[in-house]
């Protein structure tokens, strides 16, 4: 395969199809993500209404015509309590042909040059806990964990909020009496 340049640019409505193989990509392998069905036409919708907002981008690398990596890029705070913004990448994914090739680190350059422009010292990444090559091409680039991100369904969330007001089974209190038994044991 040969090694072309990486170009970095914002998704047009027209790499819809694009933008669904490497989604679908991007969930091959996790069993855990909600698969949505949509349409072109919905991506086509979801990338125009991303180039209106101007707290958003979402950027596609592309190699020899085709877009093979794409990358999520959102200004928000910091934190709830904190003034000063911080580019937040979500989605970075490179199609598996064209990893090792520069398309992630192109990708985040871009991030780093759109967070330059808009005054943001920090850029947060956020990618799966199971993903290791993506988490150590990130910790390779100097970006440390500061938090896990968890999700869940609405619905499986409330089945499990629904149990909290229900007194403990009695499997539970058993388990809770045998660990108490165990730290109260004398060392022997």
């Amino acid at each position: 395969m040969s090694r072309g340049s990486v170009l970095v640019r914002d998704a047009l409505p027209e790499d819809a199809a694009a933008l669904q193989a490497i989604w679908d990509d991007f969930n091959a392998d996790d069993q855990r993500v909600v698969r949505l069905d949509h349409s072109t036409a919905e991506t086509e919708r979801a990338v125009m209404r991303l180039e209106t907002d101007p707290s958003e981008r979402l950027l596609v690398a592309v190699i020899d015509g085709g877009p093979v990596g794409v990358a999520h890029l959102r200004r928000a705070p910091i934190s709830p309590i904190h003034e000063e913004d911080a580019v937040h990448l979500g989605y970075l994914h490179v199609l598996s042909d064209f990893r090792r090739r520069g398309v992630g680190k192109a990708l985040l350059e871009t991030a780093a040059d759109w967070a330059d422009e808009k005054d943001s010292k920090h850029v947060v990444a956020c990618v799966a806990a199971a993903a290791r090559d993506s988490n150590r091409f990130l910790a390779r680039l100097g970006l440390g964990q500061v938090a896990v991100v968890r999700a869940s369904t609405v619905a499986s969330l409330r089945c499990k909020l629904g149990g909290t007001s229900a007194p403990k089974s009695v499997i539970t209190n058993v388990i809770a009496a045998r660990r108490l038994m165990r730290r109260s044991r004398p060392a022997s």
